[in-house]
């Protein structure tokens, strides 16, 4: 499966492809992600993104007021799209264990200056000084991933793969886990590759969640 950073570079390339012309708000947030994958964040600016897509810095501002909202609306973007191919991953008819696999390889950063990460840490930084209402819509994308975590967690439990955990708080402190190896990863730390990180997780979730061997003679 592919990492959010792939993901995000085919997201963009299916909105080129779609079966009529994308709305202009869907190719705004196309180009931008696109700017973002392929030159950086710090070269993705409302000027020319305007430029990218023959628009007027009037009619961008009708689309995105400020900066702070473009990013914001780039990533939900992002994490719509992404959002469909964890829940057809999740939706494998596989053990739990494989499918948390899945989910934790699109939760992941391919590398440094993944882009959807990038975009992440930026929103992260600028939601500081936001209002209630940003952040309730950052908030909603992050539970997302927390909601489906608790499912597939609950799934595992049932089946007897998993041995018994508050699901809850267990997701909380996973996705905290995951936050933190991200960031390394996405931010270049040395000795912090995508297989050191993904070997880390795939511990913790095995030392974790192994379910409890049968009772000798059951």
């Amino acid at each position: 499966m592919a990492g959010r950073a792939a993901a995000g570079k085919a997201a963009a390339a299916r909105a080129s492809r779609t079966r009529r012309p994308a709305q202009p708000r869907e190719r705004l947030l196309a180009t931008a992600m696109e700017t973002i994958a392929e030159l950086g964040l710090e070269r993705l600016t409302m000027a020319g993104l305007g430029r990218q897509v023959g628009m007027s810095s009037g009619h961008l501002l009708y689309y995105f007021k400020t900066k702070d909202e473009l990013l914001l609306q780039t990533l939900q973007w992002s994490e719509e799209r992404l959002g469909a191919e964890r829940r057809a991953a999740l939706a494998r008819q596989v053990p739990a264990r494989e499918r948390l696999d899945l989910l934790v390889d699109l939760y992941l950063p391919d590398g440094p200056r993944d882009p959807a990460w990038t975009l992440w840490l930026e929103v992260w930084n600028r939601s500081q000084n936001a209002d209630a209402e940003v952040r309730s819509r950052q908030l909603e994308l992050e539970l997302a991933w927390h909601r489906d975590l608790v499912a597939l967690l609950v799934e595992g439990i049932g089946r007897g793969e998993f041995r018994p955990v508050d699901t809850d708080r267990f997701a909380t402190r996973s996705r905290a886990l995951l936050d933190g190896l991200a960031v390394h990863l996405v931010v270049g730390l040395p000795g912090m590759d995508r297989e050191t990180v993904l070997g880390h997780v795939r511990d913790y979730f095995d030392q974790s969640l192994a379910a409890a061997p049968p009772p000798a003679g059951a």
